[in-house]
């Protein structure tokens, strides 16, 4: 990004030994001598950073600065002022400059503070275009569907993107609980902001308190140093705690505090710590029956289903399946650099019939294992899981044989088979229901080999 910077000073010798020293700056340089000239240029180049002198006729420097900041809030604006003028420096920068210079001038400290704004702009840029990348990666254009339960989500997600108010995502897993969040997050007006995610399940009784609410140093053994929780991380921001059904009763009651205060204590200090952070939750398990069961704190549940999305397993929603297949077939395909069109109608068939038990997660799994092995433009039934082939309720199975001939039947049966489990000789045999013996030999009858 190249920065383009105007210079405003009625003084024309001072305005050209600036311009001289800019230009060293590899930057675009415009020079005005009044604020009439100054903002055709700020109109025509719009310029990044910007130098103007506080005292000029017509128009003083801050309310030049005020027209340009109300015409570009991102520019940066340093000003120029005279010896002893500290009224007018601090005004200035009240006002929304990025600094002053005084008369004067330090051409070694506008040298300094260019490269520093500059620096600050490629950083902001940078920042701008990850977050473009991550809302493009995980926001709401990024979900498949047109079942009329996924369409309902995507209202759900719609309408609570833009309130700060507590969400649960309650599904099986694999069902997308933790999409959904991403979308919600980068959906929202804190997108801009940390999105800090913490599985509880994964966490020890004794470390979840610390890694949610942070520690001092000498809190406990081997709390050599103090620790930031993720609240105080995702300040400001969004934190997402999966798998919420498993925190111990003891972390529960600090949970509800933060949710209805907004504070807690880092374990080990009396100082109370204030946030502002939009939670969202998500669990596979019945929190209402858990509540029942005494496992859950009904408060808490009550405090985190504010507003409540269910995610429907695949089995449920099966017309969403040729979609998904599709999505997860092209963006593979593209991974490995393969060209593969489409799934067969065999294949398509055995994914519509298979009950999937780990939901989207295992079936894009399934794509991205049939694109390893496919060879074709087309991934067939063969380039599946063997259990997809095996537990399909029934799907009927095409041969696509040349003729009548029994023979033929047989190796081409035995050779699919063979495909389909990736020559595992032990569960080809079971799925031909035949003993390895048997396999053995039809294999040398047909002069079968392992490719």
């Amino acid at each position: 990004m190249e920065s383009k910077v105007l210079i405003i000073d009625d003084e024309v010798e001072l305005l050209e030994l600036l311009r001289l020293m800019v230009s060293n700056k590899k930057v675009q340089v415009f020079t005005a001598r009044d604020s009439e000239q100054a903002l055709q240029i700020f109109h025509s180049e719009k310029p990044t950073i910007v130098f103007c002198d506080y005292l000029m006729p017509k128009m003083d420097g801050i309310e030049l600065m005020e027209r340009f900041l109300a015409i570009d809030p991102e520019v940066d604006v340093v000003i120029f002022t005279g010896v002893g003028s500290v009224d007018s420096a601090v005004k200035a920068i009240k006002m929304g400059a990025y600094d002053y210079v005084t008369k004067p001038m330090d051409i070694g400290k506008i040298s300094m503070i260019i490269d520093r704004i500059i620096e600050s702009q490629n950083l902001k840029h940078e920042k701008q275009i990850l977050q473009e990348k991550l809302t493009q990666i995980y926001g709401f254009d990024n979900f498949v569907g047109r079942s009329e339960k996924m369409q309902s989500v995507f209202h759900q997600i719609k309408q609570v993107a833009g309130s700060d108010s507590t969400i649960l995502i309650t599904g099986e897993s694999g069902t997308g609980k933790e999409l959904v969040a991403n979308a919600i997050h980068y959906s929202s007006q804190r997108k801009g902001k940390p999105f800090v995610k913490v599985n509880c399940a994964a966490l020890s009784e004794s470390l979840i308190e610390s890694e949610l609410f942070g520690h001092e140093k000498g809190a406990f053994t081997s709390a050599v140093a103090r620790r930031l929780g993720r609240f105080e991380t995702a300040n400001g921001g969004t934190l997402f705690l999966d798998e919420i059904g498993d925190i111990p009763p003891s972390t529960q009651i600090k949970l509800l505090r933060v949710l209805e205060l907004k504070e807690f204590e880092r374990l080990g200090s009396s100082l109370t710590t204030q946030v502002d952070v939009r939670m969202i939750t998500a669990t596979n398990k019945d929190l209402a029956r858990l509540v029942q069961e005494g496992r859950f704190r009904e408060d808490l549940y009550f405090r985190l289903n504010v507003i409540h999305i269910n995610l429907s397993p695949l089995r449920e929603r099966k017309e969403d399946i040729p979609l998904l297949a599709k999505f997860f077939l092209d963006k593979y395909s593209a991974q490995m650099n393969k060209v593969i069109t489409s799934l067969s109608k065999n294949a398509m068939q055995l994914m519509e019939n298979y009950a999937w038990p780990g939901n989207i997660r295992e079936l894009e799994n399934a794509i991205e294992r049939g694109v390893v092995f496919c060879r074709n433009k087309v991934l067939t039934e063969w380039d599946l899981p063997p259990q997809i082939n095996e537990n399909s309720g029934g799907a009927r199975l095409s041969l696509n044989l040349n003729s009548y001939s029994l023979e033929e039947a047989e190796k081409t049966l035995i050779s699919r088979v063979l495909q389909m489990t990736q020559w595992n000789l032990k569960s080809a045999a079971s799925t031909l229901g035949i003993s390895r013996g048997t396999l053995y030999s039809k294999i040398d009858k047909h002069k079968l080999a392992r490719p």
